[in-house]
């Protein structure tokens, strides 16, 4: 099991300052701006009695309460009760606004993002983390949020009362005004200096975030293996080095914030402090009145306020600015594969899918695919195997159109798959997966997925080729039951049943089997391949498999070795040349399974391949396939672990397990991938010595094992045989490298 690590920090990238995260809120409102516009007179109306309060003290001061008017004073009173009620409606109404535009400006975000994650092809979602793009949709959406709706209308106020104020402190006494202009600007200093390196780091507080989330979700999708084998302190420890890691980045991050706010608020009450004493000395020598004081002290508070308002929300911009660039990150992604200009609608295919000189690679650095040429006729049932990495899914890949060729054309019925759309080119095309994704949905709606216009009588129709309509009917609700997530409520041959049936619902012309049985047992996985064969009648039927018994009726098997293609003929033409295909079939020939898929058996002439076990006699080899043991674990468990003791010795003989490992210091590497018929562990049976790679599986896999216990009793039958077999295994660790051989086994990279 891969144990979280804390990744390097790597360089920020220059993220958008406070001056661009408020263009691009005003790109986002442009399209409201009818209320923004009742937005602004409310805050107008706001802003007005906020002048207005103060400075009516000069009035009360100076004219009614100094000489005794009773009637302007009441006449005040009166104006100010009134200006408090439309201020009060003002408000409500500015409230609702601010609460309408900020959930429709999200919205209009949540939109054009998920929009735009539907246009991205498959190499977007091959390099970025699931926890990446939905941090994007919550943590950085909050922070916007909190910019719409507490930053930006908090801010726009204090900015309208700072600039009415001034105006008025001029009319009141213009040398304290000037001295407030002269002052103000300090305020802001601290935020232009400390407001990038605050930004900056909120950003990496946020991927941070974004790291974390992924580790929880890893561990929730890994609690069998996590109790099965004991792995909470170790997991939880892990866990605790990403929480320390983001502590250390989060502290900064808000320090840095905070201080964006404080460093104005400690300057601006030094100079409050410096305004309220000269005002009191023009007063005290003459030269300004006791109400002027007053109000001009009370609309500086004010405008003080509005400065410290500004302030304030400086914490939620820094924030939001952080968000809003890594949601820009996401938004200028450019999908690999896209329309052409002009591009046309495929027709129906009616003659032949043809690749001529295709070469692709997923890296830069290595071909997957390399000048493939070949021709599949319409109505023919072709196969693509081959050893794990040799470009299978590829091939499907070019099909499928998900990338394009890198050299050379992929041509349905003559006509270059970039020339046509890719929705008219996937309308011809039903797929069934290894895994087919459920969604938590009904089983109608999830078999409805393949042609949303479909009738529930089609819909019907398509379950019932699938073989999947009785067993529909007798769940209590029916075509209304809940799939559960990811179909979780249905066995692994129910759930490719159901999308089977979303496949024919689109009645496509071109079925692609993409390992859709390899994940099942014996007898389900037989029930599907009968299912599946009387389903494919009048379609090209395209599989792409590692399990070779399923597809012995093809029209014609492509092997492809090392991204090129090999071979290519029938089953039996292919078993005659004796090639790679030949190899392949040996190899995963030799065993019994059980229908369950609980046990199996392995055959004495199926062990002699294996060169450890090749120059043992016969009758020495026919006991020894008695003292094997059947294996059974479910996907993404681990087999055996790197520098844990070595004491059995594995054939797979289903399912596809990974081999990777470590030295002291560098990252996991992987080694190989192996499957149906590959072996590893065999120095394990004589000597005692550790692991040296780590083996999980991919899919549930069925392996057949040897303890050295049982191979020695063997030996002792044969003392010779044991000084020999040792001799050989010595001089195999001295002179193999700790890589895969050639041969499919693990051997040297695991021991």
């Amino acid at each position: 099991m891969v144990i979280w690590e804390i990744p390097d920090m790597q360089s920020t990238p220059q993220v958008m300052g406070l001056g661009g995260l408020v263009r691009r809120l005003f790109t986002y409102l442009r399209p409201y701006r009818g209320p923004c516009v009742l937005l602004l007179l409310t805050m107008v109306v706001t802003q007005a009695y906020s002048t207005a309060f103060p400075l009516s003290l000069k009035f009360i001061i100076d004219d009614a309460i100094t000489r005794r008017n009773l009637k302007l004073l009441l006449m005040i009173l009166a104006g100010l009760a009134a200006g408090a009620v439309l201020v009060s409606a003002a408000s409500i109404g500015r409230d609702y606004l601010y609460a309408r535009l900020g959930i429709s400006v999200l919205n209009d975000l949540r939109v054009k993002m998920f929009s735009h994650l539907q246009r991205l092809s498959m190499n977007f979602y091959a390099h970025t983390r699931g926890a990446d793009v939905t941090a994007r949709f919550s943590t950085d959406l909050i922070s916007i949020e909190n910019a719409l709706v507490l930053g930006l209308p908090a801010a726009a106020i204090s900015l309208l009362n700072v600039v009415v104020s001034l105006v008025v402190l001029f009319t009141l006494e213009w040398r304290l005004a000037l001295l407030s202009i002269l002052g103000l600007p300090l305020c802001f200093v601290g935020p232009h200096v400390i407001g990038p390196r605050a930004t900056a780091a909120s950003y990496k507080m946020k991927e941070e975030l974004a790291r974390l989330t992924g580790a929880v979700q890893e561990n929730v999708n890994a609690q069998p293996e996590v109790k099965a084998f004991g792995l909470q302190d170790e997991v939880q420890a892990g866990f605790k080095g990403l929480v320390s890691t983001l502590f250390g980045i989060g502290r900064r991050a808000n320090f840095l914030s905070y201080l964006t706010e404080r460093t104005p608020n400690i300057t601006l009450l030094l100079f409050t402090l410096i305004i309220i004493g000269s005002g009191a000395l023009l007063t005290y020598h003459g030269f300004l009145s006791v109400g002027a004081l007053v109000a001009f002290n009370g609309l500086f508070l004010g405008l003080s306020q509005s400065v410290s308002g500004i302030t304030s929300v400086l914490p939620h911009l820094v924030q939001a600015a952080a968000g809003m660039q890594r949601i820009e990150e996401l938004l200028i992604e450019r999908p690999q594969v896209s329309d052409a200009p002009g591009a046309a609608e495929l027709p129906r295919p009616a003659e032949a899918i043809e690749f001529e000189g295709v070469s692709f690679g997923y890296s830069p650095e290595r071909r997957d695919l390399q000048n493939v040429s070949l021709k599949i006729p319409y109505g023919s049932k072709v196969a693509f195997v081959g050893p794990s990495g040799s470009g299978k899914s590829t091939m499907l890949n070019m099909i499928m159109r998900f990338y394009d060729p890198a050299e050379g054309t992929v041509r349905f019925d003559g006509r270059d798959l970039r020339q046509v759309t890719q929705d008219s080119l996937r309308s011809h095309i039903g797929i069934v997966f290894q895994e087919s994704f459920l969604f938590n949905t009904t089983i109608q709606e999830n078999i409805r997925q393949g042609r949303i216009e479909a009738s529930d009588q089609e819909i019907e129709q398509a379950a019932r080729g699938a073989d999947i309509h009785d067993f529909i009917q007798g769940l209590p609700q029916g075509y209304d039951t809940s799939a559960g997530e990811r179909g979780g409520r249905f066995s692994g041959g129910q759930r490719q049943r159901i999308a089977i049936a979303r496949a024919l619902l689109r009645d496509p012309a071109i079925l692609v089997l993409d390992e859709a049985t390899s994940a099942l047992d014996p007898a389900t996985e037989e029930a599907i391949n009968q299912t599946l064969k009387q389903v494919a009648g009048g379609r090209t039927v395209i599989s792409v498999t590692h399990r070779l018994g399923p597809i012995t009726d093809a029209d014609c098997i492509f092997v492809l070795q090392s991204g090129q293609v090999v071979e290519a003929g029938s089953h039996e033409e292919l078993l005659r040349l004796g090639g790679v295909y030949e190899g392949l079939w040996q190899k995963q020939s030799g065993f019994t399974i059980s229908k369950e898929g609980d046990h199996a058996e392995v055959e004495a002439s199926r062990l002699r391949s294996i060169p450890l076990l090749s120059t043992i006699e016969d009758q020495l080899l026919s006991d020894l396939t008695k003292d094997f043991v059947t294996e059974r674990f479910v996907a993404d468990r681990t087999v055996v672990e790197q520098g844990e003791p070595g004491d059995k010795f594995y054939i797979i003989v289903r399912g596809v397990v990974t081999v990777t490992g470590r030295d002291d210091s560098g990252p996991e590497k992987m080694f190989a991938v192996l499957q149906d018929g590959d072996y590893f562990g065999e120095i394990a049976l004589l000597m005692d010595v550790p692991r040296t790679a780590t083996v999980r599986t991919r899919t549930e896999s069925l392996f057949l094992t040897l303890s050295r216990g049982s191979f020695s009793r063997m030996l002792d039958r044969d003392p010779r045989l044991r000084e020999k077999l040792e001799e050989e295994s010595m001089a195999r660790l001295r002179s193999h490298a700790p890589t895969p051989t050639d041969e499919g086994s693990a051997d040297s990279a695991e021991n």
